[in-house]
């Protein structure tokens, strides 16, 4: 088999690893054209510094062992298979760097043979991309579950970050979904990762010249609605992965449909916007100083569609507002819906120069929609609010006012605008990148 057919193959079984974004274009390169975004293998992901990084991304095998209902590489589905040598990826990730089409590699693979043999035949790969091919590019390996600890440490040495996805949130639904795996096989290389991270960190202050281990941190995956778990569920699992592994980043997949197995829900799209809003949630815990309780009740196991969490947060404790801008403490100011990590440091520093007004708020980044209802400023309330629950719902869930549109089949018209579903906006996705609440 061609290595182009092999990358096509690869590449599009290696799209439901949600550990960095496909590039979603498909346009290819013409003669006598410079660059080439065609889809096959190319994905972005975003450094510490909002850098977008391009990889290729692929998996090193679809052959797999295990039969996972949700996985579309599952043992028993009938889908092209194909494999590549340790040669081909690296000859590809270095012809693309050269291209310049990537700056790195994001390599993941179905479980062929054994872990020990595929999570070897990674560790190769990035080995020869190292030393034989002085790569100094990025790379993400997958740490296999059930893999020998030597192979993992070892290519901890030669990854930039490495992920082990723990794909569904509990004991109970991996036993009905992927009963050939465990949750104490997943969380094993976690902590082996976890404690090689600090040793090194140790290592590396007694001699600057110690190699380093997987500066970039670990990451993980969960699938989301493939299962019944509620959202609290989902969102404590990600707090306690954060707390006892160090976790850089969870990453959150809506389950897409690949499967017509009786213990799958039956579904018509992914659940993309509850998705967003655990993204939306996962930076309340990271940047916010929320923890997972504090989102949640005993009447509400699952975040609200209509609003974001800080605000639906912030209404289920209108007891704390409104806040007044110009004395609040740091930590108070960035419970405030519509203002963001960046929006209430710049609060700080300027209202040191003089007190703050909704004007210069706005000037500020301050979302005002949003916020208005939950500040003051100067002792005032915003002229255009009410602190009232039901008015401020219905200000937050609403859209802006617009002017009234007529059909062009005459259609009836409405004196005010109609409440559209929720629906993943521009917005939202903005969200889900920047954490800006």
């Amino acid at each position: 088999m061609e290595v182009s057919e092999k990358l096509r193959i690869l590449s599009a079984s290696a799209k439901y690893d949600v550990s960095c974004v496909s590039s979603g274009s498909a346009r290819k390169n013409t003669k006598g054209g410079i660059g080439n975004a065609a889809e096959s293998g190319i994905c972005h992901v975003w450094g510490a510094d909002g850098r977008c990084i391009s990889l290729l991304k692929v998996l090193f095998t679809n052959d797999c062992i295990y039969n996972c209902a949700y996985c579309v590489n599952r043992a028993s589905n009938e889908i092209e298979r194909a494999s590549f040598t340790v040669d081909e990826i690296c000859d590809l990730t270095i012809n693309f760097y050269l291209r310049n089409y990537i700056e790195g590699l994001f390599l993941s693979s179905a479980v062929k043979g054994t872990p020990d043999q595929t999570m070897e035949l990674l560790l190769k790969a990035a080995k020869k991309l190292r030393i034989e091919k002085k790569f100094n590019g990025y790379i993400h390996l997958k740490a296999i579950p059930g893999a020998d600890r030597k192979l993992i440490s070892e290519a901890g040495m030669y990854a930039d970050r490495m992920s082990v996805n723990i794909e569904l949130p509990t004991s109970e639904s991996l036993k009905l979904l992927a009963p050939q795996k465990s949750k104490e096989a997943i969380l094993k290389p976690m902590d082996l990762i976890h404690h090689g991270i600090i040793e090194n960190a140790d290592e590396r202050k007694l001699s600057k010249k110690a190699p380093v281990f997987i500066p970039a941190g670990q990451s993980t995956q969960l699938i989301i609605g493939a299962t019944p778990e509620s959202d609290r569920q989902i969102v404590k699992l990600s707090e306690a992965l954060y707390q006892k592994f160090d976790m850089r980043r969870v990453y959150y997949s809506a389950y897409m449909p690949v499967s017509n197995n009786p213990k799958l829900p039956v579904i018509s799209k992914p659940p993309l916007l509850r998705e967003h809003r655990l993204y939306q949630a996962d930076w309340l815990l990271r940047f916010y100083g929320f923890n997972a309780e504090e989102l949640f009740n005993e009447k509400h196991q699952n975040l609200e569609t209509d609003l974001d969490p800080k605000s639906g947060w912030a209404l289920h404790n209108l007891h704390l507002f409104p806040v007044e801008i110009n004395k609040a403490k740091y930590e108070t100011i960035l419970r405030v819906p519509g203002i963001g990590v960046r929006s209430a440091k710049k609060i700080l520093i300027a209202r040191k120069v003089h007190s703050l007004t909704f004007y210069d708020l706005k000037k500020l980044g301050v979302v005002l929609k949003r916020a208005k209802y939950f500040i003051t400023c100067q002792g005032k309330y915003h002229e255009e609010a009410k602190f009232d629950e039901n008015i401020i719902r219905t200000g937050l869930v609403l859209p802006q006012a617009a002017p009234p549109k007529k059909s062009g089949n005459g259609g009836q018209l409405f004196l005010f605008d109609q409440p559209q579903p929720p629906a993943v906006t521009t917005e939202l996705a903005v969200t889900a990148i920047t954490g800006e609440l």
